[in-house]
């Protein structure tokens, strides 16, 4: 399997964080893609001759869908070749343009109706096409068409709080935030959670957790205090219990 990651077109980087490509040429091959909580819904562009297969809840998708918040871990079965395209939105988007209330699809994904003659319109293209960047190219003329067609006002003390927390690894204290935004804490609250699916609380450790995560994988560190320590969990214990809440996994099994 090869992977890299595609750096969004500057027209739509207030709204696509990261943009991902997965691709296989092997026929034999049986592959699951693992995913964790990373804070952000997204959508998928998947190209696949056996189709792909979303586990644990043994669901076939289809070839373009929206995903919600990813809180509980997830494998993508794909038997076989296949292409994915991945546009991480950030977490306000479902709401504003696509009208989607984002708790609603929490662990969960939304059909984008083939009905629709934009939808199909977008399918037939990325289908036609063989050539990756292209198909980008494609996405992101639709997302930027769709998005400039949507007249919505941004919430922006919330995306402001979001910045911070991604600034800060998930670190900076809740109430620290809410003072930079000069909002109440229930009214900071109510509109976090409206715009992302996600408590501010939650959101910051599905951060924290991912920048642990990260420093697991690289291996840059010289012992799991270290990983510990650095990322602001209180104790290892702590760390082991988050762990294992967003992976489904003990360290040692991971």
């Amino acid at each position: 399997m090869k992977f890299h990651t595609i750096i969004p077109d500057n027209s739509i980087s207030l709204f696509v964080r990261n943009i991902w490509v997965f691709e296989n040429d092997t026929e034999t091959s049986q592959k699951r893609l693992p995913f964790f909580a990373d804070g952000f819904p997204g959508l998928i562009f998947q190209q696949s001759e056996n189709g792909m297969i979303v586990h644990p809840h043994s669901r076939i998708m289809p070839e373009i869908f929206l995903y919600g918040q990813t809180i509980s871990p997830i494998e993508l079965q794909i038997p076989g070749k296949y292409l994915i395209v991945i546009f991480q939105l950030y977490p306000f988007i479902l709401k504003k343009f696509f009208g989607i209330i984002p708790e609603s699809i929490n662990d969960d994904c939304y059909y984008l109706q083939d009905s629709e003659e934009d939808i199909l319109r977008l399918k037939h293209q990325l289908l036609s096409y063989k050539n990756v960047n292209q198909k980008v190219k494609i996405i992101t003329n639709f997302v930027l068409t769709y998005f400039n067609s949507k007249d919505q006002k941004l919430d922006l003390a919330i995306m402001q709080a979001i910045e911070i927390m991604l600034l800060t690894n998930g670190q900076e204290p809740i109430g620290m935030i809410i003072q930079q935004i000069n909002l109440n804490t229930r009214t900071f609250e109510r509109r976090f959670k409206n715009e992302t699916g996600l408590t501010p609380k939650q959101f910051a450790q599905i951060i924290q957790f991912q920048a642990s995560l990260k420093q697991l994988i690289t291996k840059d560190f010289t012992k799991l205090t270290d990983i510990v320590y650095h990322n602001g969990f209180s104790d290892q214990s702590h760390f082991i219990k988050v762990f294992k809440a967003y992976t489904g996994k003990t360290l040692k099994n991971f």
